[in-house]
């Protein structure tokens, strides 16, 4: 049979059972039960020393009455009677309005109504542009200065504006360095506390974004939604010189670099410039002489992880790479390129005199007849060529150079 219990707070009935689970709460007010938030109160019963009016009742953690000497000592434990003399101090007579589902306080029962919103799922307040909703008319006027453009908040030292001042108070970091939210684990610092969330994913490991086609995982969801387009072939940026489309906004714009020349990452050492700070950082390792990726079979060393990955498909015969209308595999990127020969593609055109190519290096190639550069030099005689001066095909390696000059020597050796 269940017990039915009135304790002293208003209006505020408790069923329970024999053995001493708390079955159901009914109240018409939400308030303080002894000067505790009701929600803590109902799951910290075993701390409370209740008056019935005839003696001294403590309830432990089976709701059962204990001895008083029990509750005698239950208020000497430090944990227990310091935190009721603490907040039993507290006006009663202060209504406090607590969310049941959450327990978070609110002074006003306005602040409680649109708090539960966020329970009941209620949406009231709805964009007359764009029909978007929100649970407060707060919500609704941010989002609608998405439509007018209106950015109210302006920094004092730079003049930049923002819509929200969280926003403004966020950029004003960057002119006082403050950076207030650190890593407990490497201490490196950051100026949103969403930076350090997604910081805090390298040491955890964990990789909350998961793709629902092949199941890979990220730490990030914008690298989800990058990684979708595979699966879903969607290219959203194009290219306004060639019209070549890219899944991503960064890969457009180092695409647009091999039409514009820009190359932003220069080597400190030497002064060669590069259009990816991933070229310049390979680059770099040819003045430190690094290697620090090895063959596991031939034990021949690498610079870069991309180059140790090309050499053992030497080994392994891996061809991954293959082409839709022909059918030919390639061990390497080299398929975007075979590409263009169905397509007929010439991304890569000459400043000077217009003429276009396929490949880059084709480009390079043609750019030194108009610069007159002959960068290979035969270590025999010390003549320099731009191509091959036997049958006129041009190169851009020294070593591409060397091979056809011995097939020509060998097609001109007298036979025996």
């Amino acid at each position: 049979a269940e017990i039915r219990r009135a304790l002293p707070s208003r209006d505020l009935k408790m069923t329970w059972s024999q053995s001493g689970t708390l079955l159901r709460v009914s109240t018409t007010l939400i308030t303080y039960f002894y000067g505790f938030p009701l929600l803590w109160a109902l799951n910290h019963l075993s701390d409370f020393v209740v008056d019935t009016g005839e003696r001294r009742d403590y309830r432990g953690s089976s709701g059962e009455p204990q001895q008083p000497h029990d509750a005698e000592e239950a208020e000497k434990s430090p944990s227990r009677s310091e935190h009721l003399k603490k907040n039993l101090q507290r006006p009663t007579g202060k209504r406090i309005h607590c969310c049941f589902d959450c327990g978070k306080r609110f002074t006003s029962s306005a602040g409680i109504k649109i708090h539960q919103r966020i329970h009941t799922g209620e949406k009231p307040f709805s964009c007359t542009q764009c029909g978007k909703r929100f649970t407060t008319s707060g919500s609704l006027t941010l989002h609608q200065r998405t439509h007018t453009g209106e950015k109210p908040y302006s920094c004092g030292q730079c003049g930049k504006s923002f819509g929200q001042s969280s926003d403004l108070t966020v950029h004003q970091r960057i002119h006082t360095g403050q950076k207030p939210y650190s890593c407990d684990q490497c201490g490196k610092s950051f100026v949103q506390s969403g930076q350090l969330t997604l910081h805090q994913r390298t040491h955890t490991g964990e990789k909350p974004y998961s793709c629902d086609q092949c199941g890979k995982s990220f730490g990030r969801s914008c690298h989800l939604t990058q990684h979708q387009r595979i699966h879903t072939g969607e290219k959203s940026y194009s290219c306004d010189q060639c019209g070549k489309s890219f899944g991503q906004s960064g890969q457009l714009t180092q695409h647009q670099r091999t039409h514009t020349g820009e190359k932003p990452y220069s080597c400190d050492q030497c002064g060669k410039s590069f259009g990816r700070s991933c070229h310049l950082t390979q680059h770099q390792g040819t003045h430190t002489g690094e290697k620090s990726y090895s063959c596991g079979q031939c034990g021949k060393s690498f610079g870069q992880s991309g180059q140790l990955t090309l050499h053992q498909r030497t080994h392994t015969g891996e061809k991954p790479y293959s082409c839709g209308q022909c059918g030919k595999s390639f061990s390497s990127s080299n398929l975007v390129s075979h590409q263009r020969t169905h397509t007929g593609e010439q991304p890569y055109s000459c400043e000077q005199c217009g003429k276009r190519f396929s490949r880059i290096e084709h480009l390079k190639g043609h750019q030194r007849t108009h610069t007159g550069e002959k960068p290979y030099n035969c270590d025999q005689c010390g003549k320099s060529f731009t191509h091959c001066n036997q049958c006129g095909k041009s190169f851009t390696q020294s070593n591409s150079l060397v091979s056809p000059e011995s097939t020509h020597r060998r097609d001109t050796l007298p036979l025996l």
